[in-house]
């Protein structure tokens, strides 16, 4: 009597197992999460950059928008702006002879009538925003040493401090309200003769650098620590 023979199917190919196919699935979930995370990531770098890219342009434009104002004022046609640097060479108009830090009267009245223009500047919206101060630079030809030049060229900085302090007869001194504002914005500087000119005479000068806040520089709050404070004689 033959036995008889059953043949027994094989299993299904690997290929067609419901866990390979839950597998591919999970592979496939976690490639779209992937994209999603990147994507979400990609848009908070890009949008972070646009907001710092738009707070530079802003800035920029309020402080051209300030030195602008300063060379289109009448005051500024006798003197050099250097609106990319933010510098004021005040030219002819303040000279100093050899050795000396004196202001002569008639540019210590130049000066009071020139720094008007800085403060109304200012004044404005953007210069309230950005404008952190400005530094009297004071500068000397190469003749002496390097420590007597220094010292010459801070005292002709602060010459021209002191003469905005003063007033001659049948000058206009400035108010009260504006030599608080010199208090609190100006600063001085000596370079010695480490930024000469060719002529000697054009050498011994000095100019004002405007100095503004950097874009992630939070301004400090207002101290009233100066105030009813005597401003002193030179």
């Amino acid at each position: 009597m033959l036995a008889r023979i059953v043949l027994k199917r094989g299993s299904k190919h690997d290929g067609e197992s419901p866990f390979w196919i839950s597998f591919s699935d999970l592979m496939s979930a976690l490639m779209v999460l992937f994209l999603v995370v990147m994507a979400v990531t990609l848009v908070a770098v890009t949008q972070s950059i646009d907001a710092a890219t738009r707070g530079e342009i802003e800035r920029t434009d309020a402080i051209n928008k300030v030195m602008s104002m300063i060379a289109g004022d009448p005051l500024s046609k006798g003197v050099g702006i250097d609106q990319q640097n933010h510098r004021i060479d005040l030219g002819k108009e303040v000279r100093f002879e050899s050795g000396s830090y004196t202001i002569t009267a008639t540019a210590g009245e130049f000066l009071r009538t020139y720094v008007p223009v800085l403060l109304r500047a200012q004044a404005t919206d953007e210069g309230q925003r950005w404008m952190r101060s400005i530094v009297i630079e004071g500068f000397t030809d190469q003749d002496g040493d390097y420590l007597y030049n220094l010292q010459l060229s801070l005292n002709r900085s602060r010459s021209v401090v002191c003469s905005l302090f003063q007033g001659t007869p049948g000058s206009t001194p400035l108010t009260s309200e504006q030599l608080r504002k010199v208090q609190e914005l100006f600063l001085v500087g000596g370079y010695s003769f480490n930024s000469i000119k060719t002529d000697k005479a054009e050498s011994r000068r000095v100019e004002f650098k405007i100095d503004f806040w950097g874009l992630g520089e939070r301004k400090p709050p207002r101290s009233n620590v100066l105030d009813g404070k005597e401003f002193g004689k030179c």
